[in-house]
């Protein structure tokens, strides 16, 4: 049975309460009713499984114009295209959540349940104009979403997550788990932000900060981005990705596949995958890393860490992948090394002196990301993770970021600008001149 069958046959008192139709919605819902009518529900379905969704789009748009023509009703100009073009959304797209997926400016989408749809723009949340008018509609686009993924959600499974073929990221969760009603969460990756020149020129970081990033990467520094949701770690792991020289091959290991990779030559993507309906094929993160190892990488690149598998990325490091980055979830370094202790002791029982000593030989450098509260994103603080005196885990902070002033201050130069010198992967000339830059 689909999502959509299932949640027709519940009672309508577990839907939610449908809101009042206004006079906008009472028109959408008429002319959709004469346009399926004119058309034919099998010609109109048959157009939209099969026919391409622009030509379906223009020739939906026709129809709804002659039928508003011969109506001859009191809508102005701008009000007759807003009611096609959300006819046509219902019909062929994702229904009220449609012009926020279209909307390049808007980066997160929110749907809680009826008559709550919110997004993200610029870092700050808004509530949406217009609303879904029952659970029944909520399921329909769920519906619509997850079949060409073959993706399953139900009362046993009532938790899904997915990735579009746009690359955005899809969250859904139901009944019993949503107390009241669907919810529905679209991350949007729009892939414009690739490179720490891109991020300079948005304020998240001084070029003096993303040069000495770069240079990090370029003498194979094991790095872990931290910070919390939605603070831009994926989106600085890509920049320092980018930096990784092209004579080198990337293994991209992710949850859901958001890193790009536009001039890379040589990158292999690999993506875990949940069970399948009869609850086998599951490939886990700690499967793909443990496949990489025998994929010839010259570094790799783990979208996030989050479990088990932060033991087998601990020991890539540690066995010849240096240069490999990561992301996880922490507030600050401290905490960062604290949860890689904890995720690495879920892999395997290991105390935590010996743990510790693991993390310290294979993580060089921590940068932490964070949201700011008016919404914009910052590369804060960096940190150079070395073993203590007496063991565990040191950390140094080379860069400090204070937060009130929004400025970065260099605490001191970290060790790997002069062995990037005598590699020759940097210049003495470079080096000076990022000196006075900094100063």
């Amino acid at each position: 049975m689909s999502v959509l069958a299932r949640v027709r046959s519940q009672h309508p008192a577990e839907l939610g309460a449908e809101v009042v139709p206004s006079r906008t919605r009472r028109a959408r819902k008429a002319l959709k009713s004469q346009l399926v009518d004119r058309m034919g529900l099998s010609s109109v379905a048959e157009m939209v499984s099969k026919e391409d969704p622009e030509r379906v789009r223009a020739e939906l748009s026709v129809a709804c114009q002659a039928i508003l023509n011969a109506d001859g009703g009191d809508l102005a100009s701008e009000e007759r295209e807003e009611l096609v073009r959300e006819v046509i959304d219902e019909i062929v797209g994702l229904g009220p959540l449609q012009p926020l997926v279209d909307d390049p400016s808007v980066t997160e989408i929110m749907v809680n349940g009826v008559g709550g749809l919110f997004y993200e723009r610029a870092g700050t949340l808004h509530r949406a104009g217009r609303v879904f008018e029952s659970a029944e509609q909520i399921m329909m686009v769920v519906d619509r979403i997850l079949a060409p993924l073959g993706r399953r959600l139900d009362e046993t499974s009532p938790i899904v997550n997915a990735r579009l073929a746009n690359g955005f990221r899809v969250n859904a969760v139901i009944s019993p788990v949503a107390i009241d009603g669907p919810v529905v969460t679209i991350r949007k990756f729009s892939g414009r932000i690739t490179t720490l020149d891109r991020l300079v020129g948005l304020g998240s970081l001084p070029a003096w900060y993303a040069r000495l990033l770069s240079w990090g990467v370029r003498s194979r520094q094991d790095i872990a981005v931290a910070g919390g949701t939605g603070s831009g770690k994926t989106t600085l792991l890509n920049a320092l990705s980018c930096e990784i020289d092209h004579g080198e091959r990337i293994v991209t290991i992710e949850d859901s596949a958001e890193l790009k990779f536009e001039t890379h030559p040589h990158v292999v993507r690999l993506e875990a995958r949940d069970a399948s309906i009869e609850g086998s094929g599951a490939v886990s993160i700690r499967d793909l890393v443990t496949n990489a190892l025998r994929m010839r990488p010259d570094r790799i690149v783990v979208g996030e860490v989050r479990g088990p598998e932060c033991v087998d990325m601990l020991q890539a490091m540690n066995t010849g992948h240096d240069g490999s980055l990561t992301t996880l979830h922490a507030g600050s370094a401290q905490e960062a090394v604290m949860r890689l202790v904890l995720m690495a002791r879920f892999g395997m029982d290991l105390p935590t002196d010996i743990v510790e000593e693991q993390i310290s030989t294979a993580i060089d450098l921590i940068v932490m990301s964070s949201r700011m509260p008016d919404g914009t994103r910052c590369i804060t603080s960096g940190s150079l993770v070395s073993r203590g005196e007496r063991g565990g885990v040191d950390l140094s902070e080379f860069v400090s970021f204070d937060a009130t002033s929004r400025s970065w201050h260099l605490e001191f130069e970290p060790g790997y600008v002069a062995m990037a010198v005598e590699r020759g992967l940097v210049s003495q000339g470079e080096v000076e001149e990022w000196r006075r830059s900094v100063c």
